[in-house]
């Protein structure tokens, strides 16, 4: 077991080419699909925070709905839509990070959504007063909110970015972690810890929980200077 975590430290260090290219897929796919996931769950989650249209009780329990969705049914549906009897069959994305990302995107952004409208829920109303107060228009008034939102924005995002690299399930089945091409870290490490490769599994499960616990502080240094 020492002598694993000694290699596995070895290959950080010394930069492995395959690690390397593991690392720089899960890049592009974590912070591509959290990005697009923040682009729409961030507006969504503030209107269903601070306004009441009808349907927006059918929104909400669908957005709760699909937050819970397991990522295997998630990566099942779109391995069924894009397969080679599937309807989008033509888009040749199965097995390709692009799908990987389209993924992560239907999983990450009902989290997004939900955290945004429920810290809008809890300020929209006392904004609304202050802002027609100041005599402020529709405009102005959307500034103001996302202003008090600048801190909860960054904290979805990082929820989202800790979401989609630690995913699996879902990137496992629509990308078929296939060697130099859709091998995230949760894929690669599942893939050569069976193979018996543990050097490679344990490099990336350290590179991962560090990951993780940096998320993790920023995520509390964030929730205290919102709490002061």
């Amino acid at each position: 077991m020492g002598s694993s975590i000694r290699k596995a430290i070895e290959l950080i260090l010394t930069g492995d080419k395959e690690l390397l290219n593991i690392l720089a897929t899960t890049a592009r796919v974590s912070l591509t699909s959290s990005l697009i996931a923040l682009l729409i769950g961030i507006p969504l989650g503030m209107l269903l925070g601070a306004r009441r249209f009808p349907g927006r009780n059918a929104l909400t329990v669908l957005n709760r709905t699909l937050m819970g969705m397991p990522p295997v049914v998630c990566g099942l549906l779109f391995y069924m839509l894009f397969s080679g009897v599937g309807p989008f069959r033509h888009l040749q994305l199965l097995f390709t990070v692009r799908l990987m990302i389209i993924a992560q995107v239907v999983l990450i952004t009902p989290l997004v959504t939900c955290s945004m409208e429920t810290f809008t829920a809890d300020i929209a109303l006392p904004l609304r007063e202050t802002a027609k107060g100041l005599g402020f228009g529709p405009w102005k008034r959307f500034g103001l909110l996302v202003n008090e939102c600048v801190y909860p924005i960054f904290s979805s995002y990082l929820l989202a970015f800790a979401r989609a690299i630690a995913e699996v399930g879902a990137v496992s089945m629509v990308g078929g972690a296939i060697a130099w091409k859709t091998n995230v870290m949760t894929t690669a490490i599942m893939q050569y810890t069976n193979r018996g490769n543990f050097t490679l599994g344990i490099a990336l499960g350290l590179i991962l929980l560090t990951l993780s616990l940096l998320v993790n502080i920023v995520l509390s240094l964030m929730q205290r200077r919102l709490s002061r």
